[in-house]
């Protein structure tokens, strides 16, 4: 079901940025006991980050009022790759890799819907299934008359490649609004979808979508974007660029999934706030007092509980929350060598070193790639960012001693307040 009211408090949640054609959406869908609605998911990595969170909250909320939810695997439209506000040419992946990603990315899926009773009116679909089967003139045919040139030239983030002489668009880029559109029309005929939704970034192509769907079978569908989560510097997080929060714990550990959640800006505090309480993984509501600090950190710490539980479950929350314990103790001499073990659990906890003893402290920041070179790891040390075992150090050419190694095997090396790092000495 959807209907006025729930749209309106999807919106007042801050989940939705744009509707296409809102009245003629909302008058076709009340019609509806239950609207089947779509989310695409191109398979360029082998794992989901954190962009992708906001999506899969959003089709969870569709899904409590009923509705019946499609995860669209982009085994083929990934093959070309989404030139969407992208400045340069995507890197094309092997058909073999490819392959693997998608598989990886509908059992991390299936982790998700399982761990969140997440798998009523639940769909996993991947498109390589109707494009592998499609012929190219058919398709140029029968598909391709329906695009014009003028228009899909005309979009903002093509228009972004093309006046760049050094950079330009390709064909294979170019042709990508074609297939998400297909997507949308085949979905339509098939399974009587009516709704797709994605990030502000995909306006574009869900219009495209739109406008294939009317012209192949006079069908009216619809399109709802949300807010693109971004990093700091204002770019999207994408599976291809630096500084990814991955939702696999195996590229990045729990321990900093949660801390990057931590580490959000108050107004995204503020508005994940109000985004999981209304999709009900935060139990309780939170809102900031002015200027009372303690009340920005009570709400970062409930949104990182939250998402870590919706991502990863209950038992990792409680190890990451052990972790935090144990890293944050004031004095280094309470913790004890079951407590240096269990930081270094696989994929769970901080990373872990192999050291030898004729290393200096500048060369192991450039060994843990706390810095990039021996001038930054200087300047670092001279400012008193760099401790070992809490205990600051300030010469650049401080090399470590017995003392440094607690239980003869382990030094904690920080950065600042929020980085850390176990040293295991050979």
């Amino acid at each position: 079901m959807i209907n006025k009211e729930i749209i309106n408090k999807f919106k007042n949640s801050g989940f939705i940025y744009k509707i296409t054609n809102e009245q003629k959406f909302l008058k076709n869908v009340e019609k509806h006991t239950s609207v089947v609605l779509y989310c695409g998911f191109d398979p360029t990595s082998d794992s989901l980050h954190v962009g992708h969170i906001l999506p899969i909250l959003f089709l969870k909320k569709m899904q409590d009022y009923g509705n019946k939810i499609i995860f669209l695997i982009g085994g083929s439209t990934s093959l070309i790759g989404d030139p969407s506000f992208k400045n340069k040419e995507r890197k094309l992946f092997p058909k073999k890799k490819i392959l693997k990603y998608q598989k990886k990315l509908k059992l991390q899926i299936l982790s998700i819907l399982k761990k969140n009773n997440f798998s009523k009116n639940v769909k996993i679909l991947n498109n390589y299934k109707w494009f592998s089967n499609i012929n190219i003139i058919d398709f140029l045919r029968n598909i391709g008359k329906h695009f014009s040139i003028n228009q899909m030239i005309n979009k903002s983030s093509v228009i972004e490649r093309i006046n760049r002489l050094d950079k330009g668009m390709s064909f294979t880029e170019f042709s990508y609004s074609l297939l998400q559109s297909y997507d949308f029309s085949y979905l339509n005929k098939k399974y009587n979808t009516i709704l797709q939704i994605g990030g502000s970034d995909q306006w574009g192509n869900i219009v495209s979508g739109i406008n294939l769907t009317k012209k192949l079978y006079k069908h009216k569908v619809f399109g709802i974007t949300i807010p693109l989560f971004v990093k700091k510097n204002g770019k999207k997080f994408g599976k291809t660029s630096s500084g990814s929060i991955w939702l696999n714990k195996k590229k990045t550990s729990v321990y900093d999934f949660y801390q990057f959640w931590l580490n959000i800006s108050d107004e995204e505090a503020n508005n994940f706030i109000k985004i999981f309480y209304f999709v009900g993984i935060l139990k309780k509501k939170y809102f900031k007092k002015k200027n009372s600090i303690k009340e920005i950190i009570k709400n970062k710490q409930n949104i990182a509980d939250s998402i870590t539980i919706f991502i990863h479950g209950k038992k990792i929350l409680k190890i990451v929350k052990k972790i935090s314990k144990i890293l944050f103790k004031k004095k280094i001499i309470f913790i004890t060598k079951n407590s240096f073990n269990f930081l270094t659990q696989k994929y769970v906890g901080i990373n872990k070193f192999y050291v030898n003893k004729y290393n200096n402290l500048s060369e192991i920041l450039l060994k843990t790639c706390f810095s990039k070179s021996l001038s930054k790891s200087k300047k670092m040390i001279l400012s008193g960012g760099i401790k070992i075992n809490n205990v600051v150090k300030k010469n650049y050419n401080y090399i470590f001693k017995s003392s440094d190694k607690m239980f003869s095997k382990y030094s904690l090396l920080s950065k600042g307040k929020k980085k850390f790092c176990i040293l295991c000495w050979k």
